[in-house]
């Protein structure tokens, strides 16, 4: 999955918008739901792209995949960093993607999602 594919299935999903969140940064862009970031990518360096994640899976998953690591400056017990060009397959990224963004919804109320 390249970064552009990435891009375009962050904002299928529903309400989701994108931002340049840091004037510092302006390469990283945000991916949130509800004014809340679900995923984060570099676009001057797409080789990895960061997704919010539920405590005790983040772990799972970094200890099972290489290309899984706990997010550079992010929380890093519910953020992990996804390598984009590793071994994982496009559905895996993309379930990722869900997961995170599932992730967010949770936390916030029904009103702001319509």
């Amino acid at each position: 999955m390249n970064i552009e594919q990435l891009r375009e299935f962050c904002l299928r999903m529903p309400l989701a918008t994108e931002d340049i969140p840091f004037s510092t940064y302006p390469s990283i862009v945000a991916f949130r739901l509800a004014g809340k970031i679900f995923a984060m990518i570099d676009a001057d360096k797409p080789t990895w792209f960061v997704l919010k994640c539920d405590p005790d899976y983040a772990i799972e998953l970094r200890e099972k995949y290489p290309e899984i690591t706990p997010a550079w400056h992010m929380n890093k017990k519910y953020w992990n960093q996804v390598d984009i060009f590793g071994g994982l397959s496009d559905k895996f990224i993309e379930d990722l993607v869900r997961e995170s963004y599932a992730k967010v919804a949770e936390k916030i109320p029904a009103k702001k999602l319509r």
